[in-house]
């Protein structure tokens, strides 16, 4: 077997069974992510070496192969550490050899880690050691106890008593216990299964929103808490509100201790008895306890992070409304409606101020201009920001686009999260150096309805607001695995090479910042790209970061058609044997796609993987694989939450997808919360099985409260009950617990 850059035959064989792929599939993506491939490219171009695996499989290889690339070379530095002591047994390097786990290799090196000053440091100094190995033998030999440890007692080693001489030996013998890598995984995994996370308010805190007001008497237990009210405890631990222990029963872990420590009885069982319950409450429990914590903080963080990628892949990939001429309005009351114009292709032609709210006169001349500019740019959508005065706004539109009688052209509100962090970005200064901020988050408002996915890249996604305790997690975690995201969307979707930003072609497979720039800097000197070769011609771009990228890049209207699909060039020669077999050019087989059923798959070279994706390419060239836009219908009846009754039901936009529920924007400036218990007839573990960020849904009101700002919706309010089997007898499955309803309600309107 091929011993792949430090990775032991051994850990790859795990590596297969954990992911369920064949030995073959794995070392070929480990081949190829070694030779600099990208997770796109070697998802969608290398089909016959992996295997057909999807990115999501690729991705989970990757992250496995950085945790055990980082447990063999720290593996490799334990070793030399403890060979350098003189203490490394052939036992002890077979064992630290073969564990898998980080937190057992880590047990196995206590013992010989380099230690400050403790109780057993002082005892050995004090030479006690001896007689704790007698404790720790438990084997009967000439002298008693008592007898033995007199021997010990020294006022030169400053060991006064027989009871000093026991207790040195008693501390040696704990931290022995403390150390012992079977008893530290047997007290986690105990911690784990029993333990119970119980929070409290810190005396004399100050809450003045009450956010945490459900944890402050609370507990539950350590294996069924959900990420998000653990995140919740430790945002309020981290605010100084509350504090947390994780409670074990002292009896279970003693036995534990006892059942794995004392072999034989005799006179040295009290002793051991008194080291056991000074390990576990001095030592253990602690060290413990912060391992446990450390554990439910990753598996939180995971957890939220899924969630954030979850709602961000979605948001991404919203259906755009295309290359059309859009007015975007950043809606304001006092200070106006900053409006900008951008053509089909997103470039920015006009700007100006609509007065709608301080006078009737005001809202006249506002009229007047709207209609000017959409006169003069063959304006086709008006977009408009979800912020401040935004119903307001959207009611004056289609009352003056009603008015005039324009249908041909229609308006849509659009979430505006994150327009102002790229309004003083430096992407915005650069593309817009002349320009307002307002005038710049206008811009970014009518080309999010034109291609959400090209403009919201040019936001940090921790700003558009569809993340779950996003600043409570690793960050750098979270990064890493949103920059993923966006990778895999840009590429899943594909990128115009001549129109789109260097913004957006950083995250094309195997281009960086630097040569995305160039590919921009050439293309405003050149003109416009002919030909995917030409590429090859840019700065920054060679052989390697050609093949990554190409398949990728579209040129519309270029030299060669192929050029406008996600037919890789290094398949162009397959594509032109189709032609010769077909007696076709490669232009005709585009335009009539159903000649591609006369082909004899068998004479073609290539594998069947590459050739299906071939086929299909051909059959819809080009085609977006995003949804067909459409826009949402708001009641133009409920414009702020006092306008929201119970009853109602109303049309909005999923804005946010957690683990207890989904948040829907209604039209009235804050989001409404459709409980996980209230989005389906049916038992559902995870929201995002029902609904996904972006979607529209038509929701009934259960509950508005103006003063808290609460309104809680129903989605399956509007969906039949599934029909039983009168004949059967059924078994009823609570879908939620009250703890989970309590969550939702009391944490993520404040908690947020």
């Amino acid at each position: 077997m091929t011993e792949l850059k430090t990775l032991p035959p051994d850990i790859l064989v795990h590596i297969a069974q954990a992911l369920n792929i064949s030995m073959n599939s794995l070392v070929a993506v480990v081949e190829l992510l070694d030779e600099g491939g990208t997770v796109p490219f070697i998802a969608r171009y290398r089909k016959e070496a992996t295997g057909n695996l999807d990115e999501v499989q690729i991705r989970d290889i990757e992250e496995k192969l950085s945790y055990f690339r980082e447990l063999v070379s720290r593996r490799e530095t334990i070793l030399a550490s403890i060979a350098e002591q003189g203490k490394l047994t052939d036992e002890l390097k077979a064992r630290i050899e073969k564990t898998l786990d980080r937190n057992e290799l880590e047990d196995l090196y206590l013992p010989y880690k380099p230690k400050r000053r403790t109780k057993a440091t002082v005892a050995r100094e004090r030479g006690l050691e001896p007689l704790a190995q007698y404790l720790w033998a438990q084997q009967v030999v000439d002298k008693p106890l008592q007898v033995f440890a007199e021997e010990f007692v020294s006022a030169e080693r400053e060991v006064n008593s027989l009871d000093e001489a026991l207790e040195g030996a008693r501390h040696i013998v704990a931290e022995w216990i403390s150390e012992d890598a079977n008893l530290r995984k047997g007290l986690r995994q105990l911690m784990f299964d029993e333990g119970v996370i119980s929070s409290r308010k810190v005396m004399d805190a100050v809450d003045e929103q009450e956010k945490f007001k459900m944890y402050y008497e609370y507990r539950e237990p350590v294996k069924t808490i959900p990420s998000h009210r653990m995140l919740a405890i430790r945002r309020g631990e981290s605010e100084n509100i509350l504090y947390f222990l994780i409670e074990l029963d002292s009896v279970r872990a003693l036995s534990l201790l006892r059942g794995s420590v004392q072999k034989f009885e005799g006179d040295w069982t009290p002793q051991l008895d008194l080291a056991i319950t000074d390990a576990w409450s001095r030592l253990l429990n602690s060290s413990i306890q912060g391992e446990i914590r450390l554990e439910l903080k990753k598996q939180s963080d995971t957890e939220a992070i899924g969630v954030f990628r979850d709602n961000l892949h979605h948001l991404l990939l919203s259906p755009p409304a295309g290359p059309i001429s859009v007015l975007g309005i950043d809606p304001g009351l006092r200070t106006g409606c900053k409006v900008a114009v951008v053509d089909e292709t997103g470039k920015f032609l006009a700007h100006e101020v609509l007065y709608l709210h301080t006078s009737k006169g005001a809202a006249d001349g506002a009229g007047r201009t709207l209609e000017r500019l959409l006169k003069e740019h063959n304006v086709r959508a008006i977009a408009i920001g979800n912020g401040t005065a935004s119903r307001e706004t959207d009611a004056f539109v289609r009352e003056f686009l009603r008015d005039r009688k324009l249908d041909g052209i229609f308006s849509v509100t659009v979430s505006e999260s994150g327009a102002s962090v790229y309004s003083a970005s430096d992407i915005a200064r650069q593309e817009f150096p002349d320009l307002d901020l307002t005038v710049r988050g206008a811009i970014s408002i009518a080309r999010r309805l034109q291609d959400p996915l090209s403009e919201l890249v040019k936001v940090d996604p921790k700003s558009i607001g569809v993340g779950q305790y996003q600043h409570d997690v690793d960050q750098r975690q979270l990064q890493q695995s949103l920059e993923n995201v966006i990778e895999t969307c840009v590429n899943r979707v594909g990128v115009d090479l001549n129109t789109s930003s260097w913004a957006l072609l950083r995250y094309v497979a195997g281009i960086s910042e630097r040569t995305a720039l160039n590919i921009v800097n050439y293309r405003d000197t050149n003109g416009r790209f002919r030909s995917r070769l030409q590429l090859k011609e840019v700065p920054g771009i060679g052989p390697k970061t050609f093949e990554q990228a190409a398949g990728f890049l579209r040129i519309r209207d270029g030299e060669n058609p192929l050029d406008m699909t996600a037919v890789h060039p290094e398949s162009y020669p397959v594509v032109e044997q189709i032609a010769v077999s077909l007696s076709a050019p490669v232009e005709t087989l585009i335009r009539t796609p159903q000649l591609l059923e006369k082909i004899d798959r068998s004479k073609l070279e290539a594998g069947s993987y590459t050739l299906n994706d071939i086929l299909e390419e051909l059959r819809k060239p080009g085609r977006d694989p995003r949804d067909k836009f459409v826009a949402p219908s708001f009641n133009e009846q409920v414009r702020e939450i006092t306008d929201v009754e119970p009853g109602m039901v109303l049309e909005g936009v999923v804005t946010n997808v957690t683990k207890f529920g989904a948040f829907v924007d209604i039209g009235v400036h804050q989001d409404g919360l459709v409980h996980i218990s209230e989005l389906s007839h049916r038992f559902i573990k995870d929201p995002s099985e029902a609904v996904k960020a972006g979607q529209i849904v038509k929701v009934k009101v259960i509950s508005a409260d103006a003063k808290t700002k609460r309104i809680a919706l129903s989605i399956k309010a509007l969906t039949g009950a599934p029909q039983r089997n009168p004949g059967m007898k059924t078994q009823v499955k609570v879908e939620v617990s009250m703890q989970d309803k309590l969550a939702a309600l009391s944490n993520k309107w404040k908690v947020r």
